[in-house]
């Protein structure tokens, strides 16, 4: 059966390169079954990230099993998206172990981005170490966009709370780091005996209904 999505983007994205000239001199050819040779992302983080920027409003969205519903909406969602992807598959590692986002790969990114005339640039990568400015491909890129009065704002990295976490700390980056709410989200079952269990995870509500 031949199923046909379309898409609508509201002339929302207007650019889309990729680069892996570097990834390929270091781990050979790409293996086209792991990713796309092509700017769109194979596991949805960069169609994730991109749409928590420039995402546009979207009514009835839900989310955590149903339980959050309202609208839905990126950061700013009247921009316009253009996308440099630049991380790829490392041979003979899950992807859950992660990708590989190679120094002179990310740098030809930066390159093209000011080149385009971008006005902020979004870098979701982060490694688990920060390392000196001048070894460090996302702060050389930065900093020639900041030259050119381009903002970046990149991911402050996956680890934490401890300390010597937080990657891309350069002064002239605007490190993001992710946060979360107070509240819960639970779904009360009620058993034949009048037990109340609160679930409150989404994994265990998905469990609960198979």
């Amino acid at each position: 059966m031949l199923h046909v999505f379309v898409f609508i983007l509201y002339r929302k994205l207007i650019g889309a390169r990729y680069y892996l000239r570097s990834y390929e001199a270091n781990y050979g050819t790409l293996n086209t079954r792991l990713d796309f040779r092509s700017p769109r992302d194979i596991n949805g983080h960069g169609t994730h990230t991109s749409s928590t920027i420039g995402g546009r409003r979207v009514p009835n969205a839900s989310s955590i099993g149903g339980l959050g519903s309202g609208t839905a909406t990126g950061g700013a969602p009247l921009a316009r998206i253009a996308i440099y992807k630049v991380c790829w598959p490392i041979p003979g590692q899950t992807p859950v172990e992660g990708n590989t986002c190679l120094d002179d790969d990310m740098l030809a990114a930066f390159d093209d981005a000011i080149a385009d005339g971008v006005h902020v640039i979004s870098v979701s990568i982060g490694s688990n170490t920060s390392r000196p400015y001048k070894n460090d491909g996302i702060a050389i890129g930065a900093l020639h966009a900041l030259k050119r009065n381009i903002v970046v704002a990149c991911s402050a990295g996956n680890l934490g709370p401890t300390t010597y976490s937080v990657s891309n700390v350069a002064p002239w980056i605007m490190t993001v780091g992710a946060s979360s709410i107070d509240r819960m989200f639970s779904s009360p079952i009620v058993l034949g005996n009048d037990m109340i269990i609160e679930v409150i995870k989404e994994q265990n509500i998905k469990n609960l209904r198979t």
